[in-house]
């Protein structure tokens, strides 16, 4: 297939979009096989099937690097809450938060938690999302871990979308271990990441690093058995206070730290140094009511990549769109229209480890996005407006 007659943003790096004004794209074999001028395509591609984009915006196919959209309930209680005054650690010391929304996925079976996430996973595929991150985290036993999982895998068998698995057991203190974390961490959350991994669910493993959730030193035991399984970390560092999460991150080599408010100079020095992506999620921010950014002008000094996602969850981001994420990032955190399109594409695929996709190169995933606009910087500039015109994964519309 040719796509001809585009406006082509390449994304590749150090590029204001790689913007090709009059351009054209080959696919072959479900990849990029050729990218560059309309003057200059090659002769193998001028027959077959040819598609006239007509001068649309030709982008890589979008890329949420992290949600939580594997879930029983919702918390829409918890939300009048906070609009009534109460904090997020209020609602969380008081029994709701991420507690709540446990016990509400034990008690969801497998087949209804697939059919509720596959709404939600919709809604992004309409935004022409390719690959998404889905972190367990919300079952805090070993069971409902590995069944949060087991439909994580199963999103990709019902839709043309790749998934990437993150094991989220140190996500938050479940009631029956209250006070006792340390314990959980034994009895629960490394038994349940050696299960896991055997039955070859795990992508990444992630966890919450914070006063709400674990220390510093918890998390480490976690990670030091990631690394013996051979899988990469990440990790929710600095959203609500700074408590080191960031610097450990960036010991381990972590693909992601994520949230960041609470980081700062020395936090994004260390991430630079590590090659450690900046996964910035301003929907938390605003449905929580923060008021502290994360430090943008740091990472920039510093060369640290940013990402942007929905952070998808049923509580502090019940968000399903990545067009609004990125005019968040601009309106509230000061990203610009090009940062924020590099987040959701090249720097987003860096975030989840993956190196075949994000950008318009050749020998890249042809997963690719066509909008009804003009300019890239359209699509972080409108609210509420979807210009998608056709979406093609894996080299097919």
């Amino acid at each position: 297939m040719l796509l001809q007659n585009a406006r082509i943003a390449r994304m590749e790096p150090d590029q204001s979009y790689g913007l090709i004004s009059r351009g054209a794209l080959a696919i072959d074999g479900g990849k990029i096989a050729w990218v560059g001028a309309m003057a200059d395509i090659p002769a193998p591609y001028q027959t077959g099937e040819i598609l006239d984009l007509k001068g649309r915006l030709l982008t890589p196919a979008l890329i949420d690097c992290h949600t939580h959209v594997v879930f029983g309930g919702n918390r829409a209680r918890e939300f009048e809450m906070r609009l009534n005054g109460a904090s997020y650690e209020d609602v969380a010391r008081a029994g709701g938060g991420i507690v709540s929304t446990v016990s509400a996925t034990r008690d969801t079976s497998e087949t209804d938690l697939l059919n509720s996430a596959l709404k939600r996973v919709d809604a992004l595929i309409a935004e022409s999302v390719s690959v998404i991150e889905v972190k367990s985290g919300y079952g805090l036993d070993i069971e409902t871990e590995l069944k949060m999982l087991r439909v994580a895998r199963a999103i990709q068998a019902k839709r043309l979308i790749r998934v990437k698995t993150s094991f989220l057991g140190a996500h938050a203190v479940p009631v029956e271990y209250h006070g006792r974390a340390d314990d959980y961490i034994d009895d629960i959350c490394l038994p349940a990441l050696e299960a896991a991994h055997d039955e070859g669910l795990v992508d990444a493993v992630d966890g919450f690093c914070e006063g709400v959730a674990f220390s510093s030193g918890q998390i480490e035991r976690v990670f030091k058995r990631a690394h013996a399984l051979g899988l990469p970390v990440k990790l929710h560092a600095e959203q609500l206070s700074n408590t080191g999460g960031t610097q450990l991150a960036a010991r381990f080599g972590a693909l992601s730290a994520d949230h960041l408010e609470y980081a700062n100079e020395a936090d994004a020095e260390a991430m630079a140094a590590a090659g450690t992506i900046a996964v910035l999620l301003p929907g938390a921010f605003y449905t929580l009511h923060e008021t502290r950014m994360p430090p943008i002008e740091a990472f920039q000094d510093n060369g640290v990549a940013m990402a942007l996602a929905s952070d998808c969850n049923p509580g502090s981001s019940p968000m399903t769109s990545l067009l609004l994420a990125m005019n968040m990032g601009c309106t509230l955190f000061r990203m610009t229209p090009k940062e924020a399109l590099a987040g959701v594409t090249r720097n987003a695929a860096a975030a989840l480890g993956l190196t075949d996709t994000g950008i318009l190169r050749t020998g890249y995933r042809a997963d690719l996005a066509i909008w009804d606009v003009e300019h890239p910087g359209e699509l972080a500039y409108r609210i509420g407006f979807n210009p998608l015109h056709k979406r093609i994964f894996g080299g097919k519309i």
